[in-house]
């Protein structure tokens, strides 16, 4: 196991009826912007909800951060922030609009345009910030990571800040979710878990067993959620799967990948396809091409997540591939590029994105230009 520091500063708050908690974890004196998506907390009721708990603060309301959120959109919000003085800010909605506002609290108190602090990586400063998450996916309520596209370059990169001060998850309002949006975030918490866990064995016991925990209950909960969306019991497993695939509890001394990330990044920003998508067509793939240098740990994956103990190693390996891929299929998503339309031009672009830009992912820093295109192909 590597040496790591180990801090996570996110104050989580569970449980049914818990948004009417704002009242007391937002000081008063705070001037604060509440930020959502596109509307459907006003159908689920969770805009009741929070703007009754802050109905005793000064707040002002910023709606339209977009799935994927731009950073066109963010500047308008910055831009306001700063004109009314904003010291506190409330994301209201699912991973995207979080991650967007975690570039308006550091924008709010930069001085150049907010994706300079993108292409950074890191922000310096920023105000702080808070959610009520209403979708389980990208785990963004307890981490200090986002994820912004510019819709001008067609680019789409991560950045981090700081952590949110709190964040309400209130299984409840899982109830009136689309399908697909289940489906994307069943998805994007079981890849955010691979890519900490498929690298190398023998790293640490302690983080193998509990990225398997969680592995394992996506798979149970993922057919139980398409016949029954209102058991409290299972939504609010979903939803705190979410968090804890990616709030750094199961990557402490460990190599991580983040390969089909990346390469999912630059799908989503070339056609917007939804970022879950994007994740189960190019999982696959990674597996298939990293084969070898994974081969230790898929073994392991196979045996210890699918049960697979007879045939030769790369049967088990194989299968276990397949498996997975039948897991994103079973809930509705494609698992091929040729579903989507996606050809041979948009591989070549991201090819030449990943050699411009002098990149080489994975646990070996490895995965260039060159073999991102096998691992694309790999999922035509």
């Amino acid at each position: 196991m590597k040496n790591f520091i180990f801090q996570n500063t996110t104050k989580l708050v569970f449980g049914k009826g818990q948004i009417s908690k704002l009242s007391s974890l937002i000081p008063l004196d705070k001037k604060i912007m509440v930020t959502f998506g596109g509307g459907s907390v006003k159908k689920n009721g969770v805009y009741d909800q929070v703007k009754e708990a802050l109905k005793n603060h000064n707040y002002i309301e910023f709606w339209g951060i977009e799935p994927n959120p731009a950073v066109e959109t963010l500047r308008k919000a910055i831009d306001e922030g700063k004109q009314k003085g904003i010291d506190f800010l409330l994301a209201v909605g699912g991973g995207s609009v979080l991650d967007g506002t975690k570039l308006i609290a550091a924008g709010i108190v930069y001085e150049g345009d907010a994706w300079d602090i993108v292409l950074e990586g890191q922000a310096k400063n920023s105000i702080p910030f808070a959610s009520v998450m209403t979708l389980p996916a990208t785990g963004s309520e307890m981490n200090s990571g986002a994820v912004i596209s510019r819709k001008e370059t067609h680019e789409k990169y991560a950045f981090y800040n700081r952590y949110p001060e709190f964040s309400i998850l209130d299984p409840e309002v899982t109830y009136s979710l689309p399908a697909k949006q289940i489906a994307n975030g069943l998805a994007d918490i079981y890849v955010h878990v691979i890519e900490q866990y498929m690298t190398t064995t023998g790293q640490s016991r302690v983080m193998d067993r509990w990225a398997e925990g969680l592995l394992l209950t996506v798979l149970e909960i993922a057919p139980k959620i398409k016949e029954n969306q209102h058991d409290y019991d299972l939504m609010a497993d979903f939803m705190l799967t979410a968090t804890m695939a990616l709030n750094n509890f199961i990557s402490m001394g460990v190599t991580q990948d983040w390969v089909t990330h990346m390469i999912g990044h630059e799908l989503t920003a070339l056609h917007g396809i939804d970022h879950g998508q994007s994740l189960a067509i190019v999982l696959g793939g990674t597996l298939r091409v990293l084969k070898e240098q994974k081969h230790g740990k898929l073994l392991q994956y196979a045996e210890r997540i699918f049960n697979i103990t007879a045939g030769s190693d790369d049967e088990k390996i194989d299968l276990a591939i397949a498996k997975t891929e039948e897991l994103f299929r079973s809930i509705g998503l494609a698992t091929r590029l040729s579903e989507l339309n996606i050809g041979e031009n948009t591989i070549t672009a991201i090819k030449e994105r990943f050699n411009k830009a002098g990149v080489a992912y994975g646990e070996n820093g490895n995965v260039t230009g060159s073999v991102a295109e096998q691992i694309l192909f790999s999922c035509k």
